[in-house]
């Protein structure tokens, strides 16, 4: 899926509620982390609930894997990863996630804690970028 394809997913909404229930559907199908990958090292700090990245590196491309205990927040863990997943170090510094989320309406529709969260993992995520791009 696309950012694309995500944004005409979420044209066919009238409703916010709709969204929701499509975030969380989202979230839904994303695979949950081991529990010994539940770990201080994995934790995303800033975020009100729990949340968990782990990023793996497959050369040239680093793929991330996420968990949370929030519904929500799986969902917006889902739509990051469409923006991040197989992506270049260089090409994920590239991304502007905060465009991406105001494309899809979502900037207007966060709580202030949710979008918190948002921007502590986009931060991880572009630190495990930077960090690659180092080695």
């Amino acid at each position: 899926m696309s950012l694309e394809t995500l944004i005409d997913d979420f044209s066919l909404f009238d409703d916010w509620e709709d969204r929701y229930r499509y975030i969380i559907e989202l979230g839904q199908k994303l695979e949950p982390l081991e529990e010994t990958e539940q770990t201080d090292a994995h934790k995303v700090l800033g975020c009100a609930s729990q949340v968990w990245l782990v990023t793996d590196s497959v050369k040239p491309t680093l793929k991330f894997r996420g968990d949370s205990d929030a519904h929500i927040v799986r969902g917006l863990i889902a739509i990051l990863f469409e923006l991040y997943n197989d992506k270049t170090a260089a090409d994920i510094l590239q991304v502007d996630p905060r465009a991406a989320f105001k494309a899809l309406g979502l900037s207007e529709h966060l709580t202030p804690q949710r979008s918190n969260g948002f921007n502590s993992m986009v931060q991880r995520i572009r630190s495990d970028a930077e960090a690659a791009l180092a080695d």
